[in-house]
């Protein structure tokens, strides 16, 4: 097992290189950069020479990357432009908060996903069936922005229950009000979600299902709970496993529009407002940030796989 692991870290690592590169030089691709950002439209040529010093865009490209480089390894992406906050503080501030929604939503797409799923596999094609169809559907349908506006009319305008602005309380400080806080903002993603999930084990537990090994352990008289409980589940976990470990993934970075319809001062709003003020040195932070997550969810799905099939080897 700690072979695989370090084999896979190792195959990583060219993955972050480049990609690193390809955030960095982001930076020459925009007109103005972040020397125009600094200096403003009139400033004078012996200000945008001193503000490109100042940055050290007047070295080499290499260097220049090779700088960069070696401060994010030590998670220093530099200040922000536009706060003249550390990079690094201003991340680990909404990191937490987009973790705490992430884990909540994935909770509540889990709870509803799974039972969907195991109940139509087991009564497919009957009406039970159609029905959580219907429902997966409908749960896929709806926008995401759509149905947080509908709940917060809901729950917040009319029955007066939850508030409409979400805002960060740790859990662990006050779990009371912190769900209060992460009910509609988790149900807005985890409703969304549990329908692909749903869909994802559905479909293998019912390709599962069809299996010889399944007609012969009906043969023997294995009981049908033991069957769906232990051979066909844990071989469905598979792929479920690594549509799980996207949507978590997503939920780091790409729960922007959630965030924004509860105000929730998430990771993923914060990359949109460093984008909306051309806030390079943040955005950067952000993408490595989501990058690095991304990456270490796919070696965790990869370290499951193994744990869960035992037939899969360490190559």
């Amino acid at each position: 097992m700690t072979g695989f692991i370090l084999r896979r870290l190792a195959q990583l690592i060219p993955v972050l290189l480049i990609a690193s590169f390809a955030i960095w030089a982001m930076i020459f691709a925009v007109p103005g950069g972040p020397v125009g950002m600094m200096v403003g439209e009139n400033a004078t040529p012996e200000e945008i020479a001193a503000a490109t010093r100042k940055l050290g865009l007047d070295r080499p490209i290499p260097v220049q990357y090779f700088n960069w480089l070696t401060h994010a390894v030590t998670g220093d992406f530099g200040q922000s432009l536009h706060s003249r906050d550390p990079v690094t503080k201003l991340i680990g501030e909404r990191l937490p908060a987009t973790l705490q929604l992430a884990l909540v939503s994935i909770l509540v797409a889990l709870v509803i996903g799974i039972p969907v799923a195991i109940t139509g596999a087991v009564k497919e094609g009957s009406w039970v069936d159609r029905l959580l169809n219907g429902w997966n559907a409908l749960a896929l349908g709806v926008p995401t922005f759509w149905l947080g506006i509908l709940l917060i009319l809901l729950f917040s305008v009319e029955l007066r229950w939850l508030p409409s602005a979400s805002r960060y309380v740790p859990l662990w400080e006050d779990p009371n009000q912190a769900l209060r806080s992460l009910i509609l903002p988790g149900l807005t993603l985890g409703l969304y979600v549990s329908g692909i999930l749903a869909r994802f084990l559905k479909a293998s537990l019912v390709s599962e299902a069809r299996a010889d090994y399944v007609r012969t352990a009906r043969a023997k008289g294995v009981s049908e709970r033991q069957i769906v409980g232990h051979h066909i589940m844990q071989n469905a976990l598979l792929p479920f496993i690594t549509i799980v470990g996207l949507m978590v993934a997503n939920f780091i970075g790409g729960a922007v529009v959630t965030e924004a319809v509860f105000t929730y001062p998430g990771l993923g709003r914060l990359l949109i407002q460093a984008i909306s003020t051309r806030d390079y040195p943040l955005i950067q932070g952000c993408i490595v940030v989501i990058l690095v997550i991304y990456m270490a969810i796919s070696l965790i799905v990869d370290i499951l796989y193994a744990v869960i099939d035992p037939r899969i080897e360490y190559r």
